[in-house]
């Protein structure tokens, strides 16, 4: 059994701040503004588009500012298999990846839905589809839709470098033009997958004691 050196890279969590927001410079504004501000909105947000496009980056960066503001929220993915009720104390509620949600999480979310709204509480989600074409009760996809949409376009070749580079940076590694050409050309291109590499790769270098090239990437999958 290999021993796991203790990963001590110094990545920070999804923020808005590192978001490079490319094309979706709008979506980004928005949400700044709503989590800066200290009469939000009640108008709820809907974010859709392909995997890897940041939507799940961007309600992670939400909650992260709230909890920094100390205030407290509600939050629902697919992994969430029995949600909890819906809690005065929250002052906002986000769902992620509405698109995958069982019945029950659809129950939860609606109720969650109509609380929040009653509460002049703020709701924001995301999913990979436009509020119509959701396989969703009607009554929660039609809530989706009523307030702001945003569709978020994937980034650029250059831009997807530029957040590869930048998460590299912030774990204090570097990263070689041809370690990242080989990345970009091998693995899955979406930005969650290349930043699970990352993780992984910085892990097996401390492990290993290595810089990470591509030999040591290709000797970090001969002993996955």
């Amino acid at each position: 059994m290999h021993q796991l050196a203790l990963d001590i890279g110094l990545a920070s969590g999804p923020t808005l701040a590192n978001f490079l927001a490319g094309p979706n410079q709008a979506v980004l504004q928005h949400l700044q503004l709503w989590a800066g501000s200290p009469t939000r909105s009640p108008v709820p947000t809907y974010l859709w588009g392909p995997e890897g496009s940041g939507k799940t980056h961007l309600l992670e960066a939400v909650r992260g500012a709230l909890r920094e503001q100390g205030a407290r929220v509600g939050w629902l993915d697919p992994s969430v298999a029995e949600p909890p009720e819906f809690d005065e104390a929250w002052a906002a509620v986000l769902l992620d990846d509405v698109q995958r949600y069982t019945a029950v999480q659809q129950h939860a979310a609606f109720n969650w839905f109509v609380n929040a709204q009653g509460g002049q509480r703020w709701v924001l989600a995301a999913g990979s589809l436009p509020p119509a074409d959701l396989p969703l009760r009607e009554d929660l996809r039609s809530r989706l839709g009523w307030g702001h949409v945003f569709q978020l376009q994937p980034l650029s070749e250059p831009e997807r470098r530029a957040v590869l580079r930048q998460q590299a940076d912030a774990r204090g590694i570097f990263l070689s033009d041809e370690v990242m050409d080989f990345m970009l050309r091998r693995f899955s291109r979406d930005l969650a997958s290349l930043a699970q590499l990352l993780e992984r790769l910085d892990g097996y270098a401390l492990q290993t004691q290595r810089a990470i090239t591509i030999p040591l990437i290709k000797s970090m999958l001969e002993h996955a």
